[in-house]
């Protein structure tokens, strides 16, 4: 069923298809009456259910896979509708007063600057050390097929063109018409993809993202900043950097992903290649179009001229260009860069470029010509985006991390050991002897002759891929980015890599005194492995070798926290709690031992997995550890949501610019991210019993079947949404499932556990014990700590988006009646307590005025959310019943598979 006010705007316009479309025509209101025309045309009984005619569980069985399908296809145009008018409402902000009214923007973050007065010489130093690194990963929480997203991209573009009052009311048909045909395709396209995606089609699934949006907004985002601080700083000439560095983990993230080899990982540094010098060889085509400055008319200046002889010499059509364009020095100029980029992928005769500097040294060159010559436009709107784009993406589009379990990596070099050592004295993980031998090798610089031969596949597949990341770090600086040791759990783990990168040649020296040629980057997930970090980086530091290769790389260690592991480990609070000690823990070791601390966020799209929102989740990090710098993963379907088109693209990749910039700034002053012990004392307290209410949750008897059963996160495997198994090892129990199917299951069944669970428990136990001074103190946590406030907001949210009357007919699915009514009134309990709590502490300010958007977005969708939801139990109860009389029927499996794929475009996640 429709909201109300869905059934007010579409009843508004009545849905005759011939009815012409005005200009102020909400768009909502236009794509549900298409969507309705679309519909009625093949299914009538489910166009009357779209128009709040009917409910889905009212319809006939035949009829569920329409409906699911149109109620999916409702949500996503939702969200399309409602990234148009976010949009929108920007530039009427801008239209009314200035870009300085966009909050999070980098005007509004330069005008508060200078207000505060931050001089020019202290946001110059900022620039200088900025560094913004989006990290595109392949895990599988994409529900929606490529070819589905490119078709909601037009569908947005084409709402775009609707929008302009230049149409005739013929033409505006037109495009009303071609939006329809769009609306058609999908309805034809069809949700579920037939089968599991290969890494090679995720790598072109992260590549179209480059080619449609980022490559082409990242120079427009220099361009913003450089605006905003010439109005906000007008009598200084402050440089902005290249400071976007884009990375990527598809095709090289291996952990429990057996599809991802060696093999795998050149094709993608090959694609990535592929992708950043054909849009390069793009932008020169029209560089060489356009750039008809004559030498009759201008003076051209003697360095230019040389540059040109040199760059026509290398072309390989020394005579053939000056022929084709006599007098047009610049179009020659640009004619034979093009011929060299052409070269790079196989086209043309010309000298390759040796490497991404010697193209920006000749974009430089070309740049500064230009404004000598009078021509200072041409040179900024033509030749310094392509400057731009060359200095953010090089030959690499992207850094390519490679990612692997400690255990992996421990188990490989284990092996190699014992080939190249008698049997009786091979070292095994986790001893003395290990952790000495490690050492002695990095010490030594030892590099054994390896017989491949006597080794597993395992070991040898590791082995080639090292291989791989040598060869490439020859080849192109910046195609490998960093090896991602998942895991870690000792310094011993780190020097393992270190020790296997040696191993396989990436020492820049054979008797130990030189640097391993790879970045290294621990990833601490656990919340254990949290507590332990700093220890096991103070150790890390004091081997000479890893002391020398960290100076190499800048000297600056980076340093990856994982919020999706500590939360299925410790629950919320726990998780953030230690993620933000781990933080001011680390830096400030980093700062006592002389060493520069990057932190890379290891976020999802889920609250629970670290996805506030990303102003507000980066001004709540503690003081002083963004630093500059700051590397965000952006997972599955986050990445569609905020690249798959231009205006959104821009704007998230400005709001996460701005905000690593105004941390780096002014956090050092900021009230609300100042120490304060009490305020810590009781977060320790907190977060002491919200650990402990979520473990009594966890360890309660029965609690696995209830989560098997009470959720559907053993179907969640037949969406054939990844490349990789939901679970690391093969294994059955919590542990050793990933977190992301953790969080997608508790979604699907709107318990949300993972958001909110402890939480009411602690801050009850904490007000039992301290009275009403310890409520008035975390009523002012909220008021004056950026920290906490963020975490009882995101809570809160959370809190709204579940539903325990919808949680209670999932339960009904446990087997054991028993257990199921258990652990179903155990997490009920917790979710009223926590509310009232979370009420409590927000000193009773409404919601509804808190989070405006999010809750009128939300209660927008809620009925057809309880729909789905009801028909989703009957299905998993349907599909499941069927599976044990080995007579499933595939119908009954689509049709769940849809359902989950309806209630995450509603959430707009998965996990």
């Amino acid at each position: 069923m429709l909201s109300s006010d869905s059934l007010v705007q579409a009843r508004a316009v009545a849905p005759e298809e011939g009815r012409p479309v005005s200009f102020r025509e909400d768009v909502r209101s236009l794509l549900l009456r298409l969507l309705v025309s679309v519909v009625k045309e093949r299914e009538p009984e489910v166009a009357a259910l779209l128009t709040g005619q009917g409910s889905m569980g009212a319809l006939e069985e035949r009829y569920r896979i329409p409906a699911l399908q149109a109620t999916g296809i409702w949500f996503q145009l939702l969200t399309i509708s409602n990234e148009l008018l976010a949009i929108r409402s920007r530039r009427e902000l801008e239209q009314a007063g200035s870009a300085d009214d966009v909050v999070g923007s980098f005007a509004n973050v330069a005008a508060e600057a200078a207000a505060r007065g931050y001089s020019a010489e202290m946001v110059q130093e900022v620039m200088d050390g900025l560094c913004v690194g989006p990290t595109m990963t392949a895990h599988p929480t994409e529900a929606k097929r490529v070819t589905v997203l490119e078709i909601h991209r037009r569908i947005y573009r084409k709402l775009t063109e609707i929008e302009q009052q230049r149409w005739a009311p013929r033409e505006r048909d037109l495009l009303v018409d071609d939006l329809r045909g769009e609306i058609e395709l999908l309805w034809a396209t069809g949700e579920l993809r037939i089968e599991r995606p290969s890494v090679e089609r995720e790598i072109a699934w992260g590549l179209h993202f480059f080619r449609e949006v980022i490559f082409e907004a990242t120079p427009i985002l220099y361009e913003t900043v450089e605006v905003a601080l010439r109005r906000h700083f007008p009598n200084y000439e402050l440089k902005v950097p290249s400071f976007m560095r884009f990375a990527s983990w598809i095709g090289g993230d291996r952990d429990g992903n057996p599809n991802v080899t060696a093999r795998t990982t050149a094709f993608a540094l090959s694609e990535n290649r592929k992708a950043a010098v054909n849009w390069h060889i793009r932008q020169l085509r029209r560089m060489a179009t356009v750039l008809s400055v004559s030498a009759n008319v201008v003076d051209i200046p003697k360095p230019f001229q040389q540059a040109l002889d040199r760059a026509l010499l290398a072309s390989g059509a020394a005579a053939e260009i000056p022929a084709r364009n006599p007098n047009e020095p610049f179009r020659q100029f640009a004619a034979a860069l093009l011929a060299r980029l052409g070269s790079i992928v196989g086209k043309g005769e010309g000298v390759p470029y040796p490497n991404a500097q010697s193209f920006i040294a000749d974009l430089r060159c070309l740049e500064k010509a230009l404004e000598q010559v009078g021509a200072r436009t041409a040179a900024r709107r033509l030749v310094r985006p392509v400057l731009r784009q060359a200095e953010s993406f090089g030959f690499s589009t992207v850094a390519l991390d490679i990612r692997q379990n400690s255990t992996v990596v421990n188990r490989v070099l284990a092996e190699l050991f014992a080939a190249t050592k008698p049997v009786a004295q091979a070292p095994q993980p986790d001893t003395a002897k290990w952790s000495q031998c490690i050492r002695e090798i990095l010490r030594s610089g030892d590099q054994p002759k390896i017989d491949l031969e006597r080794l597993s596949e395992e070991a040898r597949e590791l082995i080639d891929l090292m291989t791989v990341v040598r060869n490439a770090a020859a080849e192109r600086s910046g195609a490998v980015g960093a090896f991602i040791l998942s895991m870690t759990r000792s310094a011993d783990d780190i020097l393992s890599v270190y020790a296997l990168a040696q191993f396989c040649g990436l020492a820049t020296a054979t008797d130990g005194s030189g640097t391993i040629n790879l970045k290294v980057v621990p990833l601490f997930e656990t919340i254990a492995d949290l507590r332990a970090a700093p220890a096991i980086l103070d150790q890390l530091i004091e081997v000479s070798i890893v002391r020398r290769s960290i100076r190499e790389f800048g000297n600056r260690q980076e340093i990856m926290l994982g919020y999706s592991d500590s939360n299925k480990d410790g629950g919320f609070l726990a998780a953030n709690w230690e993620l933000n000690k781990a933080q001011k823990r680390l830096a400030a070791l980093g700062a006592k031992r002389g060493i520069g601390i990057r932190f890379f966020h290891g976020r999802g799209g889920s609250v629970s997995r670290g996805g506030a929102p990303t102003g507000r989740a980066i001004a709540a990090q503690p003081a002083g550890t963004v630093a500059g710098a700051m590397r965000v993963t952006e997972q599955g379907e986050v990445v569609s949501s905020k690249f798959a088109n231009r205006g959104t693209g821009l704007h998230q990749l400005e709001i996460l610019a701005a905000s690593v910039f105004a941390h780096s700034l002014k956090s050092s002053n900021e009230a609300e991210l100042r120490d304060n012990p009490e305020f810590d004392e009781a977060l320790e307290a907190l977060t002491g019993m919200s650990q402990a209410a979520y473990a009594g949750l966890i360890g309660e008897p029965g609690f696995i079947d209830y989560f098997n059963q009470a959720s559907p996160v053993e179907e969640l495997a037949l969406l054939k949404i990844g490349s990789r198994p939901a679970r690391r090892f093969g294994a059955r129990d919590i542990a050793d499932l990933r977190a992301i199917p953790w969080v997608f299951a508790w979604s699907q069944n709107r318990h949300l556990l993972t958001g909110w669970y402890g939480i009411g428990s602690a801050i009850n136990a904490f007000v039992t014990v301290r009275g009403e001074p310890g409520r008035d103190l975390l009523r002012q946590m909220f008021e004056r700590s950026r920290f906490f406030r963020l975490v009882i907001d995101e809570v809160d949210k959370t809190l709204y988006q579940a539903d325990m009357e919808i949680g209670r007919q999932y339960a009904g699915l446990v087997n054991d009646r028993e257990v199921g009514e258990r652990i179903y009134r155990k997490i009920a309990a917790e979710y009223a307590l926590t509310s009232r709590m979370i009420t409590g502490i927000a000193g009773g300010t409404d919601f509804s005025l808190r989070f405006p958007a999010f809750k009128r977005n939300f209660d927008r969708i809620r009925p057809e959310m309880d729909s789905i939801h009801t028909l989703q139990v009957t299905l998993l109860q349907e599909v499941r019943e069927r599976a044990k009389a080995a007579s499933g029927s595939q119908r009954a499996v689509n049709a769940l598979l849809l359902s989950i794929n309806c209630i995450s475009a509603g959430l707009g996640w998965t996990g």
